[in-house]
């Protein structure tokens, strides 16, 4: 008995100081700059007076669960590690075009998608970044949510100075620290969330060049060019911080268009209610991947991408979030093929470009190939 107790005795020993060399692991890792700063002094003075933010953190609209009811992260988790998910990541290379974006002439009017929700904008003789991510990583831990072949072939270096750089929120598929580091010469202005610029000062970008805003606020950027900045149904945080930054979409409006920027967002009235206050939109830019229906309150369907843009009263649809990085379960070209199936029915035309392949915002009968079929 007493040679048992010793083992037990001598196992919980081994067990606290795993967990105890793992927590500690765990707390200096997290304390390296890319996971930024949390908002505070006047940052976070503005976000406590806000009305979404209750409770310790910002608050959706309506009521979004973390998980729908019925899963548990258990489960999902189960799922990742040991379920088989088909064709999750391609085997074959993504096509990509490599433009010279540096000497695109000003008064052409195009848009480069660079693979999930990045892309750049040169519209109106203004200059445009949304969410760029180019490490080839979607996670703080290295190789582990990595850009599949051939849809990393852009880089930091690529851009031109950028007039204005705009972040929908700070998850690491959206909010890149390495590649925020390197345009810190190029951009000009910064536009996110409240609480957001937190991250960027702490990364070394002057105050003057970052706009917080909260939901519903007007910011005007130049004769010509106003941002409306919108809500959307979703979350935020880095490392173990959840809610204690914004989450935003954007009306962008320039001298002769109107764009959305959906950011990532499951379903609501917002669509609609944007869509009254602001439509019809030249080009809605949606989230379409990365979706299940174990988190459906914070990721829309392909069939909701539909149902989004038709609220918003958009002539064409531009479906993000997909093509780079594999952070749902479903197969990677899952969302391009659903979403031509129920836009087709709609008869809602669809901006599918390859990555790099420039496409004219002012040429609304651009049409674009099935780029996805017959890779695997």
């Amino acid at each position: 008995m007493k040679r048992f107790l010793k083992i037990i005795k001598r196992t919980m020993v081994i067990l606290l100081s795993v967990v105890l060399v793992l927590a500690a692991a765990t707390f200096f890792y997290m304390r390296q700059a890319k996971f930024g700063k949390a908002p505070t002094e006047k940052r976070l003075e503005l976000i406590l007076k806000a009305a979404n933010y209750k409770d310790g953190k910002f608050q959706n609209v309506h009521f979004t669960p973390d998980l729908t009811k019925g899963y548990t992260i258990g489960g999902i988790l189960y799922d990742q590690l040991f379920k088989k998910n088909p064709r999750r990541n391609p085997t074959s290379v993504i096509p990509s075009i490599k433009v010279d974006l540096k000497h695109i002439p000003m008064e052409d009017n195009v848009l480069i998608w660079f693979g999930h929700s990045s892309y750049f904008m040169q519209l109106d003789g203004k200059r445009f970044l949304v969410d760029p991510v180019f490490s080839g990583n979607a996670s703080p831990l290295p190789g582990t949510v990595k850009a599949y072949k051939g849809s990393d072939i852009y880089h930091a270096d690529d851009l031109p100075d950028i007039d204005y750089l705009i972040i929908s929120h700070d998850h690491y598929d959206h909010l890149d620290y390495e590649t925020i580091l390197e345009l810190k010469t190029k951009v000009k202005m910064v536009v996110c969330g409240l609480g957001v610029g937190a991250h960027f000062e702490s990364w070394g970008y002057s105050v003057d060049h970052i706009v917080e805003k909260n939901w519903n606020e007007t910011l005007h950027l130049d004769e010509g060019f106003t941002i409306h900045t919108t809500p959307a149904r979703h979350f935020s945080g880095r490392g173990f911080s959840r809610n204690n930054t914004l989450w935003m979409s954007y009306v962008l409006q320039t001298p002769s268009m109107k764009i959305y920027i959906g950011g990532d967002s499951g379903y609501d009235t917002h669509f609609a209610e944007i869509g009254t206050q602001f439509g019809p939109f030249d080009l809605a830019i949606l989230e379409n991947g990365q979706y299940n229906v174990a988190w459906h309150a914070i990721h829309m369907l392909p069939d909701e991408v539909l149902r989004a843009a038709q609220d918003l009263r958009a002539k064409r649809l531009f479906p993000v979030h997909s093509s780079k990085f594999s952070l749902g379960m479903h197969a990677w070209d899952e969302p391009l093929i659903k979403i031509n199936e129920f836009s087709e029915a709609a008869g809602l035309p669809l901006v599918t470009p390859i990555i790099g392949q420039p496409v004219d915002l002012k040429e609304d009968t651009q049409t674009f190939k099935e780029w996805w079929k017959g890779l695997n």
